[in-house]
């Protein structure tokens, strides 16, 4: 009996992650890891250290596997388009992924979709900027288009004065511009498709950032009305449907209460992503092995919570350097807790784990997130967490 090979481009947390599901099903998963250090090298047997930016590299990483597929959106679009002209099953393809790569790409294709979009545009320079919040008002947004995540690559640009002193970021080129979003919450759509075409989508979360990195993720997002969580879902949905998405996809959304949809669409992200971590413990499949069933062209699983809510809080590097040794007391706080530590060596504000707890009903959201908090805070500082409010 013969059981497919998953290669997986980029060893973080993500291909880690990847592992526990891979193995129940049988299957072997490898990972073209950045270096001997990162995440995934630990749980995953055979992770050879190699450039994912160099071709030959990732051919030969590739001639022994049936589907590629990533832990992140940096392989250059053009190696991609290469590999699968020489017959490579990849998963996502370049077509699908650059919408992930390239900021300005997405922003095109949700306009051309007709779905929420907030006021945006290409900026060669500062004065484009500067017309731009003219325009739209002020304040503004600039990214860069590739290359950005947890808040890197973002400036929040008060006025044309601000612009003025951004001037060195067009240095490698043209920059997105959008308005700032009025919001009242972050949102995501997590969804999943197959080569087939079938997919399936998870209930829209809320994650709550912190100094723009993921810090909790509430699932389902708390009152939001029925209507925008289904539009939501069938935005994603069809983004994946038009851009032939293959594998799990989020889309990040701002809730706009009052206007259109009640949602517009931030970012996209081609992978298992930190708003669907909660799945592992919350969801009848997770996106891990939702993911791998999606590239294998399985029939997918279904996606119901187990039970009525579900929370997940990132842990950061903090005062504890020995995460091990915290786990008595944290598992002693909340033995319903699930403890997911990422192998990750521990620095100030790095993200090196998450905690899930799952509750039976929405009542509870309150209390399960005091539970995450405690005993997050337990691992990372190694001590009793405090029982601030949420």
């Amino acid at each position: 009996m013969t059981f497919p090979v998953i290669g997986v481009v980029g060893g973080g947390q993500l291909a880690r992650m990847m592992a526990p599901a891979a193995v129940a099903m049988g299957f072997e998963i490898r990972v073209l890891a950045e270096n001997e250090t990162v995440s995934a090298v630990t749980a995953i047997p055979r992770a050879p250290v190699g450039d994912y930016t160099d071709l030959d590299t990732l051919r030969r990483f590739a001639s022994g596997v049936d589907v590629l597929t990533f832990d992140h959106e940096h392989v250059p679009a053009a190696h991609l388009e290469a590999l699968q002209s020489e017959g490579v099953n990849l998963h996502p393809g370049p077509k699908a992924l650059i919408h992930a790569q390239d900021k300005l790409v997405m922003r095109s294709a949700v306009q051309r979709l007709g779905l929420p979009n907030p006021r945006w545009a290409t900026a060669a320079g500062v004065d484009d900027v500067v017309d731009f919040g003219n325009s739209a008002g002020w304040p503004v947004v600039l990214k860069t288009p590739r290359g950005g995540y947890d808040g890197k690559g973002v400036k929040v640009l008060a006025d044309a004065g601000e612009a003025a002193a951004a001037a060195d970021w067009f240095d490698d080129g043209a920059l997105l511009v959008e308005e700032k979003v009025p919001f009242t919450h972050e949102l995501s759509a997590l969804v999943a498709r197959s080569p087939s075409g079938e997919a399936r989508a998870w209930p829209v979360v809320q994650s709550i950032q912190v100094n723009g990195v993921c810090d909790e993720v509430l699932a389902p997002a708390p009152d939001l009305g029925d209507a925008v969580s289904a539009a939501a879902r069938a935005a994603a949905l069809r983004i994946a449907d038009e851009l032939d998405v293959t594998g799990v996809m989020a889309v990040e959304m701002f809730e706009t209460p009052g206007s259109g949809e009640g949602f517009m669409i931030n970012e996209l992200a081609m992978r298992p992503h930190n708003s669907g971590h909660w799945t592992i413990d919350g969801s009848n499949t997770s996106q891990f092995e939702q993911h791998l069933r999606a590239v294998l062209d399985l029939p997918l699983g279904t996606t119901n919570l187990n039970g009525g809510a579900a929370v997940m809080k990132n842990f950061l590097g903090g005062a504890n350097d020995d995460l091990y040794s915290a786990y008595p007391a944290a598992m002693s706080e909340d033995p319903g807790a699930k403890v997911h530590s990422y192998g990750k060596s521990v620095r100030p504000g790095r993200k090196i784990g998450h905690i899930n707890v799952v509750g039976q009903s929405g009542a509870e959201l309150t209390t399960l997130r005091k539970r995450a908090r405690r005993v997050a805070d337990i691992i990372s500082n190694g001590r009793q967490a405090t029982q601030e409010n949420p």
